[in-house]
């Protein structure tokens, strides 16, 4: 898990905007993909080892991968996450 006070620290690479850890859910739905071999990152690399957790950037749109407890903020390993936002919010909605 990471340190509270590490992650005040991290910002996007790219933006800068604060990131915040995902919920369970979501790093659940990511690895699902990243298993069935659906999943590429930013530079249109295919993920294929499954994340710890993930830090979400506040526009909900982009992860960056946490693997051995190391934040992975390089803006190519960024993940689209918008899909699975999306989808775990219709869930929610017709729950």
């Amino acid at each position: 898990m990471l340190d509270a006070t590490l992650l005040n620290l991290l910002a996007c690479p790219e933006t800068k905007q604060s990131l915040r850890v995902a919920s369970q859910v979501l790093v659940d739905a990511v690895n699902a993909a990243i298993e069935r071999g659906e999943l590429v990152n930013r530079a249109s690399r295919k993920v294929e080892r499954p994340v710890e957790t993930l830090l979400i950037r506040e526009d909900n749109e982009i992860a960056y991968p946490v693997w051995d407890d190391i934040p992975t903020l390089l803006i190519d390993e960024g993940i689209y996450i918008g899909r699975f936002v999306n989808q775990l919010s219709k869930s929610d909605r017709s729950s």
